[in-house]
């Protein structure tokens, strides 16, 4: 959306085009003639990667201040986890196993989104990173509900397309994975945490340890699987071993579907605070 304040200065778009109408001499024509803001290859150089990072933050935030959106639900999940009428095709027998939560994911964010309506989708909001398997069913989920979300992708090697449900004026894309987090979590109301590889783990990790920090407030945050979060990640042995406490193992809970999910969402009343954050 543009500016619309007044402003008593010639605005930088007029400038930018009226650059290209100058006469073509060897002094125009050099590239340090540009004007800095509309110079690619200077916006790329290794020492404006300081601006890079201010621009990823503040373009998506900008965006989303505008649509007016307050708080949102983050939805992680394994990009690789197919849909049930797909999971023929799934690489292993687990991933095929594990389609049942693409629809818990994609009923999930219908229902959340369903009550996002009411709010005129400002409060509630899906988040997902936009591309492939539990992202495409929580963006798919709220498309079904005919509301909004939000798609965070990131440049990857292999490049994948945003998937077809994400709003499309709130579809993102990341160069730098800690501005991208940081607009996950900027908003969260709630963390849904569906079964996943590394990316997933990360975000898992990453989000706990901010909670168990005390450097985010403590939200609903929600694994979806017991038996698979179970069967990768001995949790009892982490509090045994004194590397977490025993209280950490109460920063999240369990759940098998979308219901369930949205039930403790719905009753979540913030936990009071804690004496044992390490660091205090």
């Amino acid at each position: 959306m543009k500016d619309q304040r007044l402003s008593p200065f010639r605005d930088a778009q007029t400038d930018r085009s009226t650059a290209s109408e100058v006469p073509d001499t060897p002094q125009t024509r050099s590239p340090s003639y540009r004007l800095a803001f509309a110079d690619e290859e200077f916006l790329l150089r290794n020492e404006l990667r300081p601006v890079r990072l201010q621009l990823e933050l503040l373009k998506p935030e900008l965006n989303i201040s505008e649509r007016e959106i307050t708080s949102t639900i983050v939805m992680f999940g394994g990009a690789r986890i197919p849909e049930p009428s797909k999971k023929d095709g799934a690489r292993t027998k687990t991933l095929a196993e594990l389609s049942k939560y693409y629809d818990e994911a994609r009923e999930f964010a219908r229902l959340m989104t369903e009550k996002s309506k009411l709010s005129g989708c400002r409060e509630n909001v899906i988040v997902t990173g936009g591309g492939p398997g539990v992202m495409e069913a929580g963006n798919r989920g709220a498309h079904d509900a005919g509301g909004c979300s939000i798609g965070l992708n990131i440049v990857l090697p292999h490049e994948q397309a945003p998937n077809q449900y994400v709003t499309p004026d709130l579809c993102f894309n990341f160069h730098y994975f800690a501005i991208r987090k940081m607009h996950f979590l900027m908003r969260a109301r709630a963390i849904t945490i569906f079964p996943g590889g590394f990316g997933t783990m990360d975000e898992m990790f990453e989000s706990l340890t901010l909670i168990q920090t005390g450097r985010m407030e403590r939200v609903p945050f929600l694994l979806f699987g017991r038996d698979f979060w179970e069967r990768v990640i001995n949790w009892k042995a982490l509090a045994d071993a004194g590397t977490i406490s025993e209280q950490d193992l109460d920063l999240f809970r369990f759940v098998e579907t979308a219901q369930e999910a949205v039930d403790i969402i719905e009753r979540w009343e913030p936990a009071p605070p804690r004496s044992d954050i390490p660091g205090r």
